[in-house]
């Protein structure tokens, strides 16, 4: 049975001390997979009172704000991205007290908290969704996604030639209460996550008012899910050859599912909830766009705070290709006085420790481990290049102890939906998702008293927060320094832009004022003119501090200059 307050328990979110003016252009943003982070009550899954825990080991790591994945009351047929009710918990997270509790905590900590927003679509099991297949054709519900007779002499084929994401049509018949076949609705993921319409009112409404009863909780910000996909073309025309649905659409917003320009209305409605409150709430978009300029028109000054940066997401470990993707970013967000974000890794993706372990183009996602030893070392330079940058970083949770995908679980333990479904997302999104590991020994390395919902593998004790933790070579050690680091350097943060000096091939150098970042992405080491003094590098260097630095290979090094 799902919890309901008729009241917010906790105040504004200006409860958190050190809240300043823009806090969120410069913010390391670290994003918590509540399934997979912490089990507090032993039953192998993830939840807040878990999540509340281990609170301190984020302050102690040094981020700002944490974004949960979705907690709300949810069939879990999409891990919690189809929402039956979005301002009540699932039970097998906890309750809105818990969630109350673990706000309250995090700000006490001095960190905010960020929670996901899901707008493009419910759940099946929603109460409009069930009210509208239960009442049959001419129920107003209806109106409020998109039900639409199907083709044929008998309605038999879909309405139009759209296909999934997960695979398969967009399109589920429906049957009417006097069992004959309908109407069909439109689902851009699995079946049981209708799409809303959102040219009708009552839609807009309703999310105004779910963003207000978290905002009165006292969140921080929202993660906008599938940002780009509120609002679709008029008539869902058909799309022809490239009817099968991708996160990238065409090259100028044209895909009549995604990138619509009506979906800025909907922002700009929204921010100005987000400004009614004080200290600083925002917005962030998962908006998928082909281009990163499409991208800078979800941040305008009027609409959200961040998008992410996809394009830098499903970048190569090549010199020339980052420094592209980096000066494109920052060229983009220039106009629009928005930060730019980075990220390496999330739920969705293969880790980065896993990507870069493998060679090039191989996509975002992966079945095979590759060079672990190799995806490591680039790992680490890869994050010391990110929290260089100017703007906002996020991580994903585990990345900061190196973990890998786990790229063989067993088939009848993986639980992604796409992985069921032929030709959708490669479907191997679980190998990310496995519980991360807290203590060398346990049955779940300290995640749980029990076992997890996902097996981890035997050698995850070793990677864990206790093995790691006091171990200056480790990978949680690096991370902790960086982040320290970036907070107290006056030259890290945020900012427009970064000066690059010219460097020998394969070579990165950057230039912020009283700091500098070199990278070698290739597999040999590289001598160049040392820039300052060391600060901090993401492997072992030689012994120098002459005029000349040897850059082993896959390495950042941060110099004070």
């Amino acid at each position: 049975m799902t919890q309901h307050l008729t009241a917010p328990l906790t105040g504004t979110s200006d409860d958190a001390p050190g809240h300043g003016r823009g806090w969120w252009r410069d913010a390391v943003i670290y994003q918590v997979y509540p399934r997979s982070f912490a089990d507090g009550n032993g039953d192998g899954m993830g939840d807040l009172d878990g999540v509340r825990r281990r609170l301190p080991h984020l302050a102690g790591l040094g981020v700002d704000a944490v974004w949960l994945s979705p907690f709300y009351a949810s069939p879990q047929a999409d891990a919690g991205y189809d929402v039956a009710d979005y301002r009540a918990i699932d039970p097998m997270f906890g309750t809105l007290l818990d969630a109350d509790a673990l706000i309250r905590d995090a700000h006490e900590l001095n960190l905010r908290i960020i929670v996901d927003l899901v707008p493009n679509h419910s759940s099946a099991e929603h109460e409009w969704f069930r009210r509208a297949l239960r009442e049959g054709p001419g129920s107003a519900l209806r109106e409020r996604y998109h039900f639409r007779p199907g083709k044929g002499a008998d309605g038999e084929l879909p309405p139009n030639d759209w296909e999934s994401i997960f695979g398969g049509p967009a399109w589920t018949r429906t049957t009417d209460p006097d069992g004959a076949p309908g109407d069909w609705y439109l689902h851009l993921f699995a079946p049981e996550q209708p799409d809303f319409n959102w040219d009708h009112p009552a839609v807009a409404d309703e999310f105004r008012s779910i963003l207000r009863f978290w905002l009165d909780m006292g969140v921080d910000g929202f993660r906008v899910d599938v940002a780009h996909g509120l609002v679709k073309a008029a008539g869902l025309p058909d799309i022809g050859d490239a009817g099968q649905l991708r996160l990238l659409g065409a090259n100028d917003g044209g895909m009549p599912f995604f990138d619509q320009d009506g979906v800025h209305e909907i922002y700009r409605q929204w921010r100005s909830i987000l400004d009614e409150y004080p200290g600083e709430r925002i917005a962030v978009a998962e908006a998928w766009t082909p281009t990163v300029e499409r991208t800078a028109n979800y941040v305008r000054s009027d609409e959200l705070h961040q998008a992410f940066n996809f394009q830098y997401l499903g970048t190569s470990w090549d010199a020339a290709e980052l420094r592209e993707v980096i000066d494109a970013s920052l060229a983009a967000m220039r106009p629009v006085g928005a930060p730019a974000t980075w990220v390496l890794s999330n739920h969705d993706v293969t880790r980065h420790a896993t990507r870069f372990a493998s060679p090039p183009g191989i996509g975002t996602q992966t079945r095979e481990p590759g060079d672990r030893a190799l995806g490591l070392r680039r790992a680490r330079a890869a994050t010391l290049l990110m929290l260089a940058l100017p703007g906002s970083a996020y991580l994903y949770q585990g990345e900061e102890l190196g973990l890998p995908d786990v790229t063989d679980l067993p088939d009848e333990v993986r639980q992604d939906p796409s992985y069921f479904r032929a030709d959708g997302q490669d479907g191997f999104r679980d190998g990310c998702r496995v519980p991360i590991p807290w203590t060398r020994e346990g049955s779940s390395y300290g995640f749980g008293t029990g076992s997890s919902w996902l097996p981890q593998p035997d050698e995850w004790g070793a990677l864990s927060v206790e093995a790691q933790t006091g171990d200056p070579g480790s990978t949680l050690e690096l991370y902790r320094s960086a982040l320290a680091t970036r907070r107290r350097h006056p030259g890290l943060g945020a900012g427009p832009a970064v000066e690059w000096r010219d460097a020998p091939e394969g070579v990165l150098h950057l230039v912020r004022p009283g700091f500098a970042c070199t990278v070698n992405t290739t597999d040999t080491a590289v001598r160049i003119d040392t820039p300052g003094r060391l600060l901090l590098a993401s492997g072992a260097l030689p012994e120098s501090g002459g005029p000349v630095t040897e850059l082993p290979a896959d390495s950042t090094v941060w110099w004070a200059v």
